[in-house]
């Protein structure tokens, strides 16, 4: 009876997949706690939401070795003219985000690269240059979220959005989250994007 070598051995292979995968849980529970802190609101990426009270633009960081514009978060600009606490800033993201739920914005658009792509990415729209210029963008979303029809930009698609039947509550609670979201550092993307004219621009 010949004995197979150590290497060939079902002992050893069965050990040997039992550790892997042991060290494999530890590395993904790791790995979740990691995730979990970068995109808790707060982070170093996913600033807190008391940032709709402050300007948010973008430039190019040379420094940070990034090929790509980053998110600055500037000085006070609050959303509506309403200096907001932390609390109430969240509360009125959350509405936002629930409402983004709701009307099922995510059939036609997408949102931090998830959703459809019949109609453009909202990641960035706070910073859309659609909006002409940081003075009348405020107003300008909240007319064209309250009456698409009459305020729509189709850029020549020909796609419209329907009306949804956003009340003004909602509509300025949409922009809230549409703002937060513009100031998450997204590596970049959507990727060769161009930001509405900001101040101190040539």
């Amino acid at each position: 009876m010949t004995t197979a070598p150590w290497w060939a051995r079902e002992s050893l292979w069965k050990k040997t997949a039992i550790w892997v995968t042991a060290i494999m849980l530890i590395v993904l529970v790791l790995l979740t706690f990691d995730t979990v802190e970068q995109i808790t609101a707060g982070g170093a990426r996913v600033p807190a939401y008391s940032v709709i009270n402050q300007r948010i633009y973008y430039r190019l960081d040379p420094a940070s070795g990034r090929r790509h514009q980053v998110p600055v978060i500037g000085a006070a600009a609050p959303l509506f003219g309403a200096v907001l606490t932390e609390a109430d800033a969240a509360a009125l993201v959350d509405r936002g985000k629930l409402t983004i739920q709701a009307k099922n914005c995510m059939n036609c658009h997408t949102l931090l690269g998830n959703g459809a792509y019949f109609a453009p990415d909202l990641t960035k729209s706070w910073l859309d240059p659609a909006w002409i210029d940081e003075a009348s963008r405020e107003r300008l979303m909240l007319a064209f979220l309250l009456d698409p029809a009459a305020n729509a930009r189709t850029f020549g698609s020909g796609r419209r959005m329907p009306h949804l039947g956003v009340t003004e509550a909602e509509a300025r609670a949409l922009v809230a989250y549409l703002k937060w979201m513009a100031a998450i550092d997204t590596n970049g993307f959507p990727a060769s994007f161009t930001p509405i004219r900001q101040e101190g621009d040539l």
